[in-house]
């Protein structure tokens, strides 16, 4: 019972690294940023602390490290709150990319997941130049390879900044669109 919300939290976090992996690689073109609280009525049923769970490929090498402070399943709800979730995805690379936030909820059943305050991804490339996107709050549904957010944007690459407000990532297709206000400041080459 315990593994399946962390690997629903790890499939959520691989699923934003693809919406990440999606921008660099295709040119960028409100969604339900819905705000789930904890009432009192709420039972946590079982939690963990300090965990890490590593994953392996097929050939041995790591597909991705998850950790995290702590984790609470609430009963009545089904929702699992997880506090500072960690993510480095190799997915069988050297350079791995990093995801974090300071807290996640993940919906009954893992269709949903909410990376909540200071979101950040981020990865170094081959020639050691930095990619970091970072929001405030980040929607994904790791079942229909969709990530969103009404929140601010932003994209430091190599080759200059991007901001925007509000993002609709659609992961199968490496598209991402930012919805509104977009601004760019580039290097040209």
């Amino acid at each position: 019972m315990l593994r399946k919300p962390l690997n629903i939290a790890i499939l959520a976090c691989a699923a934003l690294l693809l919406a990440a992996l999606g921008y660099w690689n295709i040119s960028p073109d409100n969604l339900s940023g819905q705000n789930r609280s904890v009432t009192p009525q709420d039972t946590v049923d079982f939690y963990t602390q300090n965990t890490t769970t590593v994953q392996y490929m097929a050939d041995g090498t790591v597909h991705y490290r998850v950790t995290a402070e702590r984790t609470e399943h609430l009963q009545t709800t089904d929702i699992t709150l997880v506090s500072q979730p960690r993510l480095t995805l190799y997915r069988g690379k050297e350079l791995p990319w990093n995801i974090k936030s300071e807290r996640a909820e993940i919906s009954p059943g893992g269709a949903e997941v909410e990376l909540i305050d200071q979101v950040r991804i981020d990865r170094t490339d081959e020639k050691g130049r930095p990619t970091i996107l970072t929001t405030t709050r980040l929607t994904v549904f790791p079942e229909k390879d969709y990530a969103q957010t009404r929140q601010a944007v932003r994209i430091d690459a190599a080759n200059g900044v991007t901001t925007a407000q509000g993002m609709k990532a659609y992961l199968n297709d490496g598209r991402m669109h930012l919805l509104s206000n977009v601004r760019g400041q580039h290097e040209a080459r």
